[in-house]
């Protein structure tokens, strides 16, 4: 599967997966305790300002970080014309910074990082019969699937490009669902084919 990791290094590189993985949860939990704009907006504007110490580490994500953007704008504009210009900023920053803490969660650290910490910190519901292994690939997964998604999208709309001169947009829909169709299933059948070893 294709991976938004980026191999271009960036002091963000260096952190521990669990450091960064439970200070990123923190930060993006925090913002939902308020509903304060000025508060919302110093913390979205912290949050570009970490995505962008990271360099050139950030070149893989540039139409990921394009579609949030757009996104957002979409958000505010839809509650503008509700008359809802207040929630409509709060939603789009919330959206923004915990976007890109995301992003940058996964430019900077491998899966297997990710899924050693997922096993740690589940370890201790193993005493309730639960099996933590299984949980933390699903986890897992599920995060490598969401990342997948965005590269296929990438290259797919890439490819249209070079061809038409034009983005895929809608187009890319019925190709993108039968390539991570496709995807899973090779994931499906090797994992049955590992864990019937």
């Amino acid at each position: 599967m294709g991976s938004l990791y980026s191999e271009h290094r960036s002091w963000l590189h260096g952190v521990p997966a669990a450091v960064k993985l439970l200070l990123f949860a923190f930060l993006g939990t925090v913002q939902y305790g308020t509903n304060n704009v000025t508060v919302l907006a110093v913390a979205a504007g912290a949050c570009v300002l970490l995505f962008a110490s990271l360099g050139r580490a950030i070149l893989p994500a540039r139409k990921l970080v394009a579609s949030v953007v757009l996104a957002s704008l979409l958000i505010l504009a839809f509650h503008a014309v509700l008359h809802q210009a207040v929630l409509g900023w709060i939603s789009t920053l919330r959206l923004l910074s915990a976007s890109l803490l995301g992003i940058a969660l996964t430019l900077t650290t491998r899966s297997g990082d990710l899924l050693d910490v997922l096993e740690r910190l589940l370890s201790p519901l193993q005493r309730l019969g639960l099996k933590t292994e299984r949980l933390a690939l699903q986890l897992a997964m599920m995060l490598r699937f969401t990342e997948h998604f965005f590269v296929v999208w990438k290259r797919l709309d890439d490819a249209h490009r070079l061809r038409t001169g034009k983005t895929g947009g809608l187009r890319l829909l019925a190709p993108l669902t039968i390539q991570m169709l496709s995807s899973a299933r090779r994931v499906a059948d090797t994992l049955e084919m590992r864990m019937g070893e």
